[in-house]
């Protein structure tokens, strides 16, 4: 017999009805009364909203197979939803369904109803990619363990986007003549925080063969944006210095380490709205003027990081140590107010052992007569 589902929100979308179902299902128009479908805040994932007076809009799936329901259950649950037996209205009448909701009250919602044509303009591809990822982990994680790794799977999703849309410039570097890569099969070994994929691949070579078959694996991390805050008047610059997982890894014996403040891009932020927000959660610095200094990946062999690097104009205090950071995201760091000429002896003593912290001051001392001149 199968079960009856009410879908509704972006599962009526056939794109991601095909990712998350693994098919395209016959589906028919239902309604649902006294409800609304409203975005959830502040990521927008609709809602079933009790609205008396209000339909909700939607599609049946008659008769869906047992593992079309466990994928859909699969795909609620990272997003919190549960499921709830529900009367709808469907063609020949009332009819029981299943539909996946959010616990009445859990949310703050927005006003209005969720939009097919907004988020296929504002979300569309980015919700397709992580959707991708989220089904991938379907029996390997559920519940709160499945959605702890929600965040950084949208955030991925926005940065392959980004790269997807990118324009850059190839004037030099062209790559092969007529360069093509034929990825034979992909897995996740590890899916924490981070991912770790594995790549069975051939691509076109310089000599204009294709190369043998090969495997690499590479970490998945988001984009990021870095930002050396600098006082033109006071001629500092403000470093953080915090606990670092990778030269701790390595094996340094105080793996604390200099640098700009930098954080990862969340899902629709722009690179320059996240080097702001940074500088305030981070530093307590309201930054002004924003110069781009390079976008680059810092780690090309192994890792999809990719850095957004700037340098930010502001008002710093005297020159110092304070403290900052978020104590929800268990940030601890302390900040460093230099004078300029301070801050460039760090590379010389070898203390400046941070790569977007040498870039960012060598890009200054090339802009600062500029920078000051200006101020």
């Amino acid at each position: 017999m199968g079960t009856n589902l009410f879908i509704y929100g972006p599962l009526c979308i056939p794109v991601m009805m095909q990712i998350v179902a693994g098919c395209r299902p016959q589906e028919e128009p239902a309604f649902l009364e006294g409800y609304r479908v409203a975005p959830r805040q502040p990521d927008g994932v609709p809602l079933l909203v009790q609205a008396p007076g209000e339909v909700a809009e939607g599609m049946l799936l008659r008769g869906a197979s047992d593992e079309m329901v466990e994928r859909i259950a699969h795909f609620a649950d990272a997003h919190g939803l549960e499921p709830a037996s529900l009367l709808i209205s469907a063609p020949e009448g009332p009819l029981r369904a299943m539909a996946f909701r959010g616990q009445t009250g859990r949310w703050p919602v927005a006003p209005g109803n969720w939009s097919a044509a907004t988020w296929a303009e504002v979300a569309g591809e980015e919700a397709c990619h992580a959707a991708h990822e989220i089904m991938k982990l379907r029996g390997r994680f559920s519940g709160e363990a499945l959605r702890f790794r929600l965040g950084q799977i949208r955030a991925r999703a926005a940065s392959r986007v980004a790269a997807l849309h990118e324009q850059v410039p190839h004037r030099v570097g062209r790559g092969p003549k007529d360069p093509w890569v034929e990825e034979i099969g992909q897995r996740d070994d590890h899916a924490g925080w981070y991912f770790t994929r594995t790549f069975d691949l051939r691509h076109q070579t310089f000599a204009g063969m294709g190369s043998p078959q090969i495997r690499r694996e590479v970490l998945l991390a988001p984009d990021a944006a870095i930002v050396l805050p600098y006082d033109p008047e006071r001629d500092s610059v403000l470093l953080v210095e915090q606990f670092r997982l990778g030269p701790y890894g390595r094996g340094e014996m105080l793996p604390w380490m200099l640098e700009p403040v930098a954080g990862r891009l969340d899902p629709g932020e722009s690179p320059e709205d996240c080097a702001r927000r940074e500088a305030r959660e981070e530093a307590g610095v309201a930054l002004g003027a924003l110069h781009h200094v390079a976008g680059c990946y810092p780690s090309p062999g192994c890792s999809t990081e990719f850095h957004h690097c700037f340098i930010g104009i502001c008002e710093l205090p005297e020159i110092g140590q304070y403290g900052g950071g978020l104590a929800e995201e268990v940030e601890d760091i302390r900040t460093h107010i230099l004078p300029f000429d301070r801050a460039m002896e760090l590379m010389s003593s070898g203390e400046a052992r941070n790569a977007p912290l040498i870039l960012s001051l060598l890009w200054l001392a090339g802009k600062r007569s500029e920078l000051r001149g200006a101020a």
